[in-house]
């Protein structure tokens, strides 16, 4: 049995890893969550699972030396799998601080961890793996044309993103300098269940239900590259088992849209099922945001080629799949939008 151990899983990817995982291997893999429970982590999350035998969660800060170190000793682990990272925006610009230590000196931690326990006389324990869960910001901006590849230069702009570059260096150069087995994954923009909504599209869903303006930056032609949050869990899955160690792979959905596309469609969908009062009138334009990338798009065609992993599910199967998801779980995004998320978050947030 091979064991896990997923930092940040209690967060939004983290969390449909972890699902999907469980559903995927049963009983055959073991899983240890690592998660400190910050404003976006959520336990309800994951309450299907919390009772399954091969689950454990455990709350802990990716800084600490020595409860990672002591779970090490306590699951052998085979496979360290980080998500764990301060992943908004808006926040970084503002505390830029918060990300370097969590963001950078965590991963350092648990890479520090993993080496000290998997090398042997030989190298390394064998099967071992460290996959570092990382964006396509760090490359920058695209032009009009043009996508993200694996030798595509780090030019990251964001404090958000240049801690997520940094982090994802100290995994190569443990990987160049110790031989360690490692992988990074960039991933494009994720959308999908359990996602907190201080991203786009959570965050229109429920001020739309609310009626609450929808605030969008500059004109809104910004573009992303979507990806439905199980298809990245499927390509992570790949990755672990089938991925060449030291190497890069771009996970991307080719599904290129502009953020008021994102918001039109957010606003036609429940219009037209929910309440006819959600109008384009909500939509409030609103000062851009500093060093906002003008767009993002990834090219996955060395994960398809190697691996033969592909994006299952377009954007317009997913976004509707999604919206239902947030229209079923009233209660959870009630839940999520009260507390932490009003001390952190509500008060920052300028736009999409």
């Amino acid at each position: 049995m091979k064991t896990y151990l997923v930092t940040g899983g209690a967060g939004f990817i983290g969390s449909n890893f972890v699902h999907y995982m469980l559903n995927k291997y049963s009983k055959d893999i073991k899983i240890v969550n690592f998660d400190k429970l910050t404003y976006a982590g959520n336990l309800e999350n994951l309450k299907e699972i919390e009772d399954r035998t091969n689950y454990t969660f455990v709350q802990g800060d990716v800084c600490d030396k020595e409860l990672v170190e002591k779970l090490f000793k306590k699951y052998d682990f085979d496979y360290v799998v980080n998500f764990a990272a301060e992943s908004h925006v808006d926040r970084s610009i503002k505390e830029p601080e918060i990300f370097v230590k969590t963001n950078v000196l965590g991963t350092v931690n648990l890479l520090n961890c993993a080496k000290n326990a998997w090398e042997t006389q030989n190298g390394f324990k064998n099967g071992a793996k460290f996959l570092q869960v990382s964006t396509d910001e760090v490359y920058g901006s695209l032009g009009e044309s043009g996508y993200f590849v694996e030798t595509t230069p780090i030019d990251s702009h964001s404090p958000y993103a240049s801690s997520k570059a940094a982090s994802d260096l100290m995994v190569k150069a443990y990987s160049d300098t110790y031989k360690m087995p490692i992988n990074i994954t960039r991933c494009s923009n994720n959308y999908g269940a359990y996602q907190f909504p201080e991203k786009l599209i959570p965050l229109l869903i429920n001020n739309c239900l609310h009626h609450e303006d929808l605030p969008v930056y500059g004109d809104g032609l910004n573009i992303r590259d979507w990806l439905y949050v199980e298809d990245h869990c499927k390509a992570i899955d790949m990755v672990i088992e089938s991925g060449r160690l030291g190497e890069v792979y771009n996970i991307g959905g080719h599904n290129e849209k502009t953020n008021i596309l994102i918001v039109n469609s957010i606003i036609s969908y429940l219009n037209e099922n929910v309440d006819k009062e959600i109008t384009q009138d909500l939509i409030k334009h609103v000062a851009d945001r500093l060093g906002h990338d003008r767009r993002y798009g990834i090219d996955p065609t060395k994960i398809k080629d190697e691996l033969g992993w592909y994006p299952e599910t377009t954007f317009e199967v997913g976004i509707k799949r999604t919206i239902q998801w947030y229209l079923d779980n009233k209660k959870w995004m009630k839940n999520v939008t009260t507390g932490e998320y009003q001390k952190y978050y509500k008060n920052m947030y300028k736009g999409v």
